[in-house]
């Protein structure tokens, strides 16, 4: 059984107890003397018996489900405690007792064993006062109603432990899937480095030994150009590949603060012009967000130097209370056509909807605009 199906079950059982005495003590108290009314002491029964019920069912649905504040959660317990009072020293058949079971199984169920026990007692104690001073009780129902409340004490006490252990089950398998996921991280990174960066490495070589070849021999100026470029772009795919093998070993991830040196490395080789506008006040961003901004600002970057026909790129972060907007324009001529980007924006739109945000690229007057929202 899952760890899901186990607290699921515990709520269940927790939830049916619960219903049960609160549908048995409404319907005890409909048929004892006095009966609840609007006058005399049938009013006093009246009031304690809405006080069970409402107070304990806010009471125990509240405490697994809301996560009442504290002080809520006292004065819930101190209303049913006073309305089982009231019930028991109104009517003699004990049905006060009912909102003890319920005080002993939520005090246990909540508190430390020393505490539950104490607390637990302590409504004994009062619900038996309350008892042996109020109407008239026989001995024997008296001690099997306190018996009851320590009983379901001791449920309180077991549920206690199955959520204890269904914490701990939850504990030991998220570190499970945790050590799979970083084992599986780990063996990736070795296949892309055994495969990946030794080919890039091996290019590296290649293309630097056709750079020298092309200038010793006196080759088209333009053949060495575009060898020089060729070599430089392996040389940043080859520093992407460690990036990557870098973040399947956990190591740090490439964000927005590297935005800058990725506009010098496009300016570099294009010999485009790209200005780089940060506004706002940088937030403690997650990774998955750091990375994916970093990465969708390289995709433009990618597709105007394949694409577009540009004359300087624009690539603006705005830090905003609701997140992060990432802006790349490129602005060419007036009246070129913005080229097609390719299927790079399907990929920067799937890591988009990842985050929860959205992702738009369209055409401009003068070029192209990609503009990614990151909700905080």
């Amino acid at each position: 059984m899952s760890d899901a199906h186990v607290n699921s079950a515990d709520h269940r059982v927790q939830r049916l107890v619960s219903v049960l005495i609160l549908v048995l003590l409404t319907w005890l108290a409909a048929k004892s003397e006095p009966r609840p009314a609007l006058h005399g002491q049938g009013l006093g029964v009246l009031l304690g018996l809405l006080g069970v019920l409402l107070g304990g069912a806010m009471l125990m649905y509240g405490v697994q489900q809301w996560r009442l504040p504290v002080p809520v959660e006292i004065g819930l317990f101190l209303l049913v405690l006073a309305s089982s009072v009231t019930l028991v020293w109104l009517e003699p058949n004990g049905t006060g007792f009912f909102g003890g079971f319920l005080l002993a199984a939520t005090a246990s169920a909540r508190l430390t064993p020393r505490r539950g026990g104490i607390v637990a007692g302590l409504v004994v104690a009062t619900l038996v006062a309350a008892s042996l001073f109020g109407a008239r009780h026989e001995a024997v129902p008296t001690l099997l109603s306190a018996f009851g409340v320590l009983a379901f004490y001791r449920l309180g006490v077991y549920m206690r432990k199955l959520r204890e252990r269904t914490e701990e089950l939850e504990q030991t398998r998220a570190a499970q899937v945790r050590a799979a996921a970083l084992a599986e991280r780990q063996r990736l990174a070795r296949e892309m480095h055994d495969v990946l960066a030794h080919s890039l490495s091996g290019l590296l070589l290649h293309l630097e030994g056709a750079r020298l070849l092309s200038v010793h021999s006196g080759a088209d100026p333009r053949l060495t150009d575009t060898v020089e470029r060729a070599h430089q772009l392996a040389q940043s795919g080859l520093a992407e590949a460690r990036q990557a093998i870098g973040a399947l070993r956990g190591e740090d991830l490439p964000g927005p603060e590297r935005l800058p040196v990725l506009a010098a490395e496009f300016e570099r080789d294009t010999g485009i012009p790209c200005e780089v506008t940060v506004s706002g006040q940088a937030p403690e961003l997650a990774a998955q967000t750091r990375l994916t901004l970093y990465r969708v600002a390289q995709e433009a970057l990618t597709n105007v130097r394949k694409h577009a026909d540009a004359e300087r790129v624009d690539l603006r972060l705005s830090y905003e209370p609701g997140g992060t907007l990432l802006t790349v324009e490129d602005l060419g001529s007036p009246g070129a056509a913005p080229g097609d980007h390719g299927y790079g924006v399907s990929g920067m739109r799937e890591r988009a909807e990842l985050l929860g945000g959205q992702l738009e690229a369209a055409p401009t007057g003068t070029g192209f605009r990609v503009s990614l929202w990151a909700p905080a």
